[in-house]
């Protein structure tokens, strides 16, 4: 006979399985990133998959693979490749001394500044591009790293979609909330996910698209790679093409390249801003809005976890957890409510 009664029993269980799931969580700290990149693309790829496995009725399995592949040849590919091309730039740019001093001269004729200012600037320079290189993944140094997490990102996404309804169904099982909030949930983090990922990248992809073809026109070197560079950073609102182009206008003034940097500077301040601006407003029409505080702290957050992808994942994380608070707000709320009217009737009976 158990020296435990019923509840006692249930709270052992409870402490055990919280401490299990601490457990659980600290080990899986390597591979969160690829976790939520599971979550992500299962947002993304489950209209496509219902449309055609459900609604099409082609194979489930086939379905699945076909997403699977796409997604690696729209997505993962390119983010890889442009990374490479962003890493080898910035070795380049790093190896050659030359450059960094001559980038401080001509700051020192466009401001006069004194020469610990000067050693100030290339000093800061060198870690700029020390730290950009941080957060951009090596296919070389991380390989083993890259290649374990999308092994582990694809297969777990691959069994989510095939199994679709049953994973759905069993969030709603166990997800805290009443059945109506876990639904309201659901579609709250599909679109603040849609807006996040598929409405930013469109935004950055837009802004870094007309910074390159601005650079092509005005004749400024390596359009494309600045505009790769304006893509990734466009992500954080407001700050983003600016800190490429009005750098880049200033230098073209120290050059005496007069129109090339005012045309620049006049077109990054009424066109680049302002498109973001556009954008944003049509988007959160369509699929909601993300506060750009929200998307800015969201970035401070993301980048020690996540590297380059903490300017998609910070954000949506800090989206899911205010989604999270608004929800048990809710639950509180209408509790509360239920209580008031109970009490009310067992007076009234009385």
């Amino acid at each position: 006979m158990s020296i435990f009664n019923y509840k006692q029993r249930n709270n052992i269980n409870l402490v055990i399985i919280i401490a299990l799931g601490c457990l659980i969580a600290y080990s899986l700290q390597g591979i969160f990133g690829s976790i939520l990149s599971t979550l992500v693309l299962f947002t993304i790829l489950r209209p496509a998959y219902i449309y055609l496995a459900e609604e099409k009725q082609w194979n489930k399995n086939f379905t699945a693979v076909l997403l699977l592949i796409v997604s690696v040849v729209v997505l993962i590919l390119p983010f890889y490749a442009l990374s490479a091309m962003v890493l080898e730039k910035i070795a380049e740019l790093q190896n050659d001394p030359a450059y960094f001093k001559d980038l401080v001269f001509k700051i020192q004729h466009l401001v006069p500044v004194g020469d610990d200012i000067q050693a100030l600037i290339g000093d800061g320079l060198k870690k700029v591009g020390v730290w950009a290189t941080e957060l951009f993944p090596s296919l070389i140094s991380g390989a083993f790293n890259i290649v374990l997490g999308l092994m582990l990102m694809y297969f777990l996404l691959y069994f989510m979609l095939v199994e679709r309804e049953r994973f759905e169904n069993a969030l709603i099982k166990y997800a805290p909330f009443r059945a109506q909030n876990s639904q309201r949930f659901a579609e709250e983090m599909r679109n603040t996910t849609y807006a996040n990922v598929l409405g930013q990248g469109f935004i950055a992809l837009v802004q870094g698209s007309l910074l390159s073809l601005a650079f092509y026109i005005l004749g400024y070197t390596d359009p494309i790679f600045w505009g790769v560079i304006t893509t990734f950073i466009s992500f954080v609102p407001i700050l983003g093409p600016p800190v490429i182009f009005v750098p880049a206008a200033l230098i073209q003034m120290a050059n005496g390249n007069n129109f090339a940097a005012w045309a620049m500077l006049i077109f990054g301040f009424v066109v680049l801003i302002n498109i973001d601006n556009i954008l944003r407003f049509i988007i959160a029409k369509k699929v909601g809005n993300i506060h750009p505080i929200i998307t800015v702290i969201g970035v401070v957050i993301g980048i020690p976890l996540f590297g380059i992808l903490g300017l998609v994942f910070g954000p949506l994380l800090l989206s899911y957890f205010i989604l999270l608070i608004k929800i048990f707000e809710t639950s509180s709320m209408a509790s509360e409510r239920l209580e008031r009217i109970k009490t009310i009737s067992e007076h009234g009976e009385l």
